[in-house]
């Protein structure tokens, strides 16, 4: 069931999205090579600690996964698409590294993720970046009342396939509330006019994922969350927590510009 939020509801989940925002500008800031993922992964807990916040990630257990996750972010490098356990590995030079975080306040949850490289870029991840960034911005334009599921799912999958990417099967975006998971589902690929009206009050983590290669397949990791990239290549992941209004879409988890 889609629970339509009203417009206090989501001003609440707009200041869990701050935080959410702050946690992953604090953790972009400290991203430098040598610094470990666990250390990125006390960095936002710091954040959350100090909004009085919690995480809905920590513990999370789904039904695909062996153990309840162990941090507050996932930490993805290079060949990582989602879902990258915060280990003691150290950023090197030339790491692209997608980290994705949320937080729970006052009963709301935020959620939202980046992607970006550390120490000197390839030029290829740039590109691969730039564009799950234009099609989370073609996700947000499409998520307006009237419009349906599909239109979202179409526009981003169009900016993704249009750019030669891959795009993995079966994992996008989803409703958020009071859970972090609610329904309903968002692909990143489908077909326009298709699927569940939007209708102001409902609010949605769109979350574009690209694979560099141009191929669709991944696996789980031997730790059961981690998905890779089968061939090898790298993948990107961003994602925003967007409210339909009737006045258009509103990101809720904006970040300031470091």
């Amino acid at each position: 069931m889609v629970e339509l939020k009203t417009d206090a509801s989501i001003d609440a989940m707009h200041a869990a999205g701050r935080v959410v925002g702050r946690a992953l500008t604090a953790v972009r800031q400290a991203a430098h090579v040598g610094v470990s993922l666990l250390e990125l992964d006390e960095v936002a807990r710091e954040v959350l600690r100090e909004a009085g916040a919690s995480s809905p990630f920590l513990g999370y257990r789904p039904s695909f996964a062996p153990t309840p996750f162990p941090a507050v972010i996932c930490a993805s490098v290079n060949d990582a698409i989602v879902h990258g356990i915060p280990t003691r590995y150290r950023l090197r030079d030339g790491d692209l590294l997608s980290v994705d975080c949320g937080a729970l306040l006052d009963g709301w949850a935020g959620d939202s993720a980046i992607s970006f490289t550390v120490g000197r870029p390839r030029p290829a991840d740039l590109r691969l970046i730039e564009t799950a960034e234009r099609a989370l911005a073609a996700g947000i334009e499409a998520a307006v009342a009237g419009n349906r599921i599909g239109d979202i799912a179409h526009a981003v999958g169009r900016v993704c396939r249009g750019a030669g990417y891959g795009i993995p099967y079966g994992f996008g975006g989803h409703g958020v509330g009071r859970r972090m998971h609610e329904d309903p589902d968002v692909p990143n690929e489908g077909r326009p006019g298709r699927g569940l009206p939007l209708r102001p009050g409902m609010v949605l983590a769109i979350e574009p994922m690209v694979i560099a290669s141009g191929g669709d397949g991944y696996h789980a990791a031997p730790d059961g969350w981690t998905l890779r990239t089968d061939d090898g290549s790298r993948a990107a992941h961003v994602e925003h927590t967007v409210a339909v209004t009737e006045n258009g879409p509103r990101v809720l988890t904006a970040r300031e510009v470091p």
